[in-house]
């Protein structure tokens, strides 16, 4: 995709026309059902988001267009009630990395320094050393060379720090040549030619909304079966498989549908939220 992934949120309120059930039993027990979204969504709605989403993202930074972080702060009474965790670092898109090479700055440079950021930033959060953190990229298809520069850069200072590194990216393919590309598969590519050691492995959060193998709006955690094929799949542990607002060019074929305004929302609140799916109800294993 030529375009930008969104890491906001989406479910909508069952008096809409679009009803979104409980997943209480719906989802098998290797399917943990999960919610992100830019914002926080207040500590007075945590008791409701918890009887239905096992974890939730936590960004450590101001999110994709916004100039706070308004996660900070908030590990403790997400873990009080119940939550596992997504840790989420906001990366850069290629023109802000070229911008930055612009003043000096080369992209590797810029992805280390990021990159200890993160795992500092995660550190002072309150979350294990070895948490895992996921860089956001959000531009999808084939890596080009500043953002490759950029990428792993980071992934080896997360890793230099303690951490384990993770990346949130499309695992929708796009045009390329007589065949296709997505940046899952891509950034897969390139790490299996770095990273010889198992101990090093690299994880994913694969964002496919596209209907099929996405199920749309629907409450019921798909298994991660769907969200990918080797080799993606030995590296993917997440999968968002709805975003808010739903995309028509992906989403017009599910059969879950979301609610009037495109939105997808928890059941019985006005907190829209994107869904995912994962094997673990701690996917970035910070709730310890």
């Amino acid at each position: 995709m030529n375009g930008r992934l969104r890491v906001l949120g989406a479910v909508l309120l069952l008096a809409t026309s679009a009803c979104l059930c409980s997943a209480q039993g719906a989802s098998s027990s290797a399917s943990y059902l999960g919610f992100d979204r830019n914002d926080y969504p207040g500590d007075a709605a945590l008791a409701a988001l918890g009887k239905t989403f096992r974890y939730t993202s936590y960004w450590l930074n101001p999110p994709p267009g916004e100039t706070a972080n308004n996660w900070a702060g908030k590990r403790v009474v997400l873990r009080e009630h119940g939550f596992g965790f997504l840790v989420l670092f906001n990366g850069h898109t290629d023109a802000e990395i070229k911008a930055a090479a612009s003043q000096g700055q080369n992209a590797a440079a810029l992805g280390a320094a990021e990159g200890r950021a993160a795992a500092a930033a995660a550190l002072r959060e309150g979350f294990p050393r070895n948490v895992i953190i996921f860089l956001d990229q959000e531009e999808g298809g084939r890596l080009l060379p500043e953002q490759a520069a950029y990428i792993f850069a980071w992934i080896d200072a997360v890793r230099g720090a303690g951490a384990r590194a993770g990346v949130y990216c499309s695992g929708i393919d796009v045009p390329e040549g007589s065949g296709t590309i997505n940046t899952a598969l891509d950034i897969v590519e390139r790490s299996s030619s770095r990273d010889k050691n198992s101990e090093r492995r690299l994880f994913l959060w694969i964002a496919d909304d596209q209907c099929p193998p996405a199920p749309g709006c629907t409450l019921a955690a798909p298994t991660m079966t769907g969200a990918s094929t080797p080799p993606v799949s030995d590296f993917a542990i997440v999968w968002q498989y709805a975003q808010s607002p739903m995309r028509p060019e992906f989403s017009a074929r599910c059969n879950a549908r979301p609610a009037v305004d495109g939105n997808c929302y928890a059941p019985g609140s006005k907190i829209f939220v994107d869904l995912n799916t994962a094997s673990s109800p701690d996917p970035s294993e910070g709730a310890r």
